[in-house]
């Protein structure tokens, strides 16, 4: 009779203990999925982020190298009058050279180069994140599409998200005419 008590308490211990395990990994399952989904959410805010970086530098690079190429316009236009109001060669070389002297070196090619240096970096990085946000969508998809995963999920509930992968056209709002009037 004791034996057959042991047998029993075993038995019932198995039974709790195999019920536990699916337990917790059924649970286990949704977490991952919840914690895939998560990485998936952030990748796609990453790209956002970006994005509006991409829109707030290029306005703002492009209207200080307008402001920029004002200045020396207007620099160049008063070295070019200057040159005009003398009479003959020897004042122009003078006024030239007070001229050069009294205004600072002309850099707006720099302001160009750094306006294309940003662009390039910010596109690089939405790029990056684009690829990043793919990678993320491929292993959530997989990993929520897997058996038993899938049945398990199912089981729970929990409603699969679809994902989809990011298309890298250029989009049709693209900025314009940054330079016009």
């Amino acid at each position: 009779m004791k034996n057959s008590w042991k047998v029993v308490l075993i038995v019932a211990a198995g039974i709790i203990a195999v019920i536990l395990l699916c337990v917790l990994g059924v649970q286990n399952s949704q977490n991952r999925a919840f914690s895939l989904e998560e990485q998936v959410n952030t990748a796609d805010s990453d790209i956002k982020v970006q994005e509006k970086r991409r829109v707030d530098l290029v306005y703002n690079l492009a209207d200080c190298v307008k402001q920029y190429d004002k200045h020396e316009a207007e620099t160049l236009t008063a070295i070019v009058e200057g040159r005009g109001s003398t009479g003959d060669i020897e004042n122009v070389t003078t006024a030239i050279a007070a001229v050069s002297e009294a205004y600072p070196e002309l850099k707006s090619n720099e302001n160009y180069r750094e306006l294309m240096n940003e662009l390039s970096i910010t596109e690089n990085l939405i790029a990056e994140y684009r690829s990043n946000y793919n990678k993320q969508v491929k292993e959530y998809n997989r990993y929520v599409r897997k058996f038993p995963t899938r049945a398990f999920l199912d089981i729970l509930g929990y409603e699969v998200q679809t994902y989809s992968y990011l298309n890298y056209d250029a989009p049709v709002d693209a900025p314009q005419n940054l330079f016009g009037e």
